[in-house]
């Protein structure tokens, strides 16, 4: 069970965190901070393997305090977010929780957002450096609406952890992941049965940062490297690892969870509605399974070779627990789905996550 916390009321105004700032929990016996985008975390306490192991079994908590917190408050907050975005929000219940995308106007991923709103605002928890460039797009859209926009990731902080269903009153608000559930009025693109990630619990509480010690009270702490493999395992796309600046949410098996195919104008809905009705996605997610003879896993980046030629990039790269080497790539809808890869050197089995 969590512990208990104040419901929560952001300060006013803007409160964006020092760029580059660290972590408290930082300072924990064995820490040792993590590099790209999950900088300012823990990318594990000592012992990758058992905290990885004690986070699949329910029992650690991961610290994601450097995820960016938005909050949305006014009385139009829920349906001009609707308007805008992929995800179906109008009339959200307090505590209940989406996951929608921001898309650019040829429809290629730009936000990923996570929802959930408590009454009187919504909490949107996005990844790491991206919450500045979203609060300015949506204030360049607030028009003449009753709408309040605020960076508070300086004062508000995101723990994840394994468990799923709505925090109660008196517990922080938590936005819980609805993956690999189809939501609304949406379809999948991967298998239709044998998903890997079913049964799957995970959601993010919202603590005040000063309280994050508190917050994680006596659980153990896993790092993010923990919860990186449990997603790569999960097949799990995420914004700024799986994607680049042509990314559509149909290749990445996105719009299960965070697209309604029937709602309103929003931008990029063209591209969605066309893709979906008319075609199929140019590049697809794959899970790879990697040959765990060597000690080295291939670096994120690297190319996926078939034959003699490239065909795609490894996206994510993970140690798991169970399975050992495994790794998310982007690959051309050509490639066959039965067909082993190369990457850097190192063999590689595919299970398509987006079928071509």
């Amino acid at each position: 069970m969590s512990a208990a916390l104040p419901s929560p009321v952001p300060p006013a105004g803007q409160d964006a965190p020092a760029a580059g700032a660290a972590s408290p929990l930082l300072a924990r016996p064995g820490a040792v901070e993590a590099e790209g985008l999950d900088a300012g975390v823990a990318a594990h306490y000592g012992d990758p393997m058992r905290e990885q192991r004690l986070l699949a079994e329910g029992l650690a908590v991961v610290d994601l305090s450097h995820r960016g917190v938005v909050t949305v408050s006014g009385p139009d907050r829920l349906s001009w977010l609707h308007s805008m975005t992929t995800q179906e929000l109008t009339g959200l219940p307090p505590r209940t929780s989406r996951e929608t995308l921001v898309l650019s106007p040829k429809g290629h991923l730009e936000h990923a957002v996570h929802v959930v709103d408590d009454g009187e605002r919504a909490w949107l928890s996005v990844e790491p450096g991206t919450a500045p460039a979203l609060v300015a797009w949506l204030e360049s859209m607030r028009f003449m609406l009753r709408v309040e926009v605020a960076d508070v990731s300086g004062s508000w902080a995101v723990l994840g952890e394994p468990m799923g269903g709505e925090s109660a009153e008196g517990e922080p608000l938590a936005w819980v992941d609805p993956w690999p559930g189809l939501v609304g009025d949406t379809v999948a693109y991967g298998p239709p049965e044998g998903h890997p990630a079913l049964g799957r619990a995970w959601r993010e509480l919202l603590v005040p940062r000063d309280r994050l010690a508190s917050a994680v009270g006596d659980r153990p702490l896993a790092g993010v490297w923990a919860a990186e493999a449990l997603r790569v395992a999960a097949w799990r796309p995420r914004l700024g690892l799986e994607t680049d600046h042509r990314t559509i949410p149909h290749e990445l098996d996105w719009l299960r969870t965070a697209v309604h195919l029937h709602k309103g104008c929003y931008r990029g809905q063209e591209t969605v509605a066309r893709v979906h009705n008319l075609g199929r996605p140019p590049r697809r997610l794959v899970f790879l399974h990697l040959d765990g003879s060597g000690h080295v896993l291939p670096s994120r980046g690297a190319p996926v070779i078939v034959g003699e030629r490239e065909v795609g990039r490894l996206t994510s790269v993970a140690r798991h627990y169970e399975d050992g080497p495994v790794a998310l790539a982007v690959v051309k809808r050509s490639v066959p789905e039965d067909v082993d890869c190369l990457v850097e050197g190192v063999a590689a089995a595919q299970t398509p996550v987006v079928r071509g």
